[in-house]
């Protein structure tokens, strides 16, 4: 589930994705100590807002890079 309060994040690079994802796991960790479970709850939704497109322009990234290499021409298996 995403965060409601958070704005419109597409903008980020995939580095400040990842800064704001360990910024926001730390403040879980804090949060935890406390005890504030709501808080946590809140910190947990926030870091799932951010890890989804994080992990999205990861796998972009992935498919651009190892869709140039074709293969087609090593392996015959006919």
């Amino acid at each position: 589930m995403e965060h409601p309060l958070i704005g419109d994040i597409s903008g980020l690079t995939t580095e400040e994705l990842a800064t704001k994802i360990s910024e926001l796991n730390k403040k879980l960790v804090i949060a935890g100590r406390s005890g504030n479970g709501h808080l946590c709850n809140q910190v947990r939704m926030a870091i799932e807002s951010y890890q989804s497109l994080y992990t999205q322009r990861l796998e972009e990234q992935y498919r651009k890079q190892s869709g140039d290499r074709d293969f087609s021409d090593k392996i015959d298996i006919a």
